[in-house]
């Protein structure tokens, strides 16, 4: 019973991340069962099952605060969805010796993409014209099968690649993807059921992740609008690199002083990409900032009698709310 309180625990810590920053539901969530001692493809199969409800729930609660673009949702599901049902093919032929590093490596590679990618100011801008099929196609088939052989990877591979096309807002980037991964996890999960039948899915543990992920969707949904990406991102990116560098080094057979400097290095790397992630959030609100006064500056008296106005009621200009959302249906 401990341990299911844990597992839906940590279901509801990762629901909170993945709702607020558009991925790491199935990174943190497998992990953990890695670490555990799961077999590779056993953890990824209940993952993706538990993220069938997951997705579902904070699919909905994303349209109900409008935060999904549903032509997005259409063109990245489908090529999604056909790359989760080849990477869960893939991992269930694979014996769960040889499956263990390559899935430690593919976490381990997305968190340090995750420190990497959130050390630096992240772009929020939008420009004109809408993303192409012929973007999104590649990406979806790309995503989804990282996602499914790796036990996560769909939003850290997805979300980052809209972000940086600046063609759409960032709370309708995390929204779109976690809706579309509704159809990846299914299709990952019919994949791992016809690789490893029903047995390959550990339905205590699945259900756990999922109560926990349940209960963790709406008020996700409501934080992606308040919580600072830049921060959050950077500190999940260094929880994934420290844990699946454990099964790395070990399949290294790293022994003596070598084994505790790696951490150490690794820690370092993880402290440092903290604090720029620290540095660009407040060089970002510092510009921002700017950007509003000039332009209150510019717009005459009125404005400025508005924005005094709406400061002294503690409420956020639409030109300062990064993620700003609309009034639920």
């Amino acid at each position: 019973m401990r341990k299911l309180l844990v597992l839906a625990l940590v279901g509801l810590v990762a629901q909170l991340i993945d709702g607020s920053l558009g991925m790491a539901y199935g990174l943190t969530s497998s992990t953990l069962l890695l670490v555990a001692g799961v077999a590779p493809a056993a953890a990824s199969a209940s993952v993706h099952l538990a993220e069938i409800g997951t997705t579902l729930a904070a699919g909905f609660a994303h349209w109900r605060f409008g935060n999904v673009d549903w032509r997005v949702v259409t063109r990245i599901a489908l090529p999604g969805a056909i790359g989760a049902f080849a990477g869960a093919t893939v991992l269930s032929s694979i014996s769960t010796e040889a499956a263990a590093p390559w899935m430690a490596g593919i976490l381990f590679t997305l968190g340090a993409y995750l420190l990497v990618r959130f050390a630096r100011p992240l772009r929020t801008d939008r420009v004109g014209g809408r993303l192409r099929g012929r973007f999104l196609s590649p990406l979806g088939l790309v995503a989804g099968f990282v996602d499914a052989t790796g036990g996560g990877g769909w939003g850290p591979v997805a979300t980052p690649a809209l972000l940086v096309s600046g063609r759409m807002e960032p709370r309708k980037v995390i929204g779109s993807v976690d809706t579309a991964e509704f159809v990846v996890a299914g299709a990952a999960s019919v994949g791992f059921l016809i690789g490893l039948g029903t047995e390959g899915f550990l339905l205590p543990t699945v259900a756990a992740l999922l109560i926990g992920g349940l209960i963790a969707a709406p008020l996700a949904a409501w934080l992606v609008r308040i919580v600072p990406a830049q921060l959050l991102g950077a500190a999940v990116g260094g929880v994934i690199v420290l844990t699946n560098a454990r099964t790395l080094i070990r399949s290294a057979e790293l022994d003596g002083p070598a084994r505790p400097a790696l951490y150490v290095l690794l820690a370092a790397g993880w402290l440092a990409a903290l604090v720029f992630a620290v540095r660009a959030l407040r060089r970002t609100r510092r510009a921002r900032a700017e950007a509003a006064a000039a332009s209150t500056a510019a717009a005459g008296p009125s404005a400025a009698t508005v924005a005094a106005t709406t400061a002294a009621a503690g409420e956020v200009p639409a030109d300062l709310a990064a993620t700003g959302t609309p009034t639920p249906r």
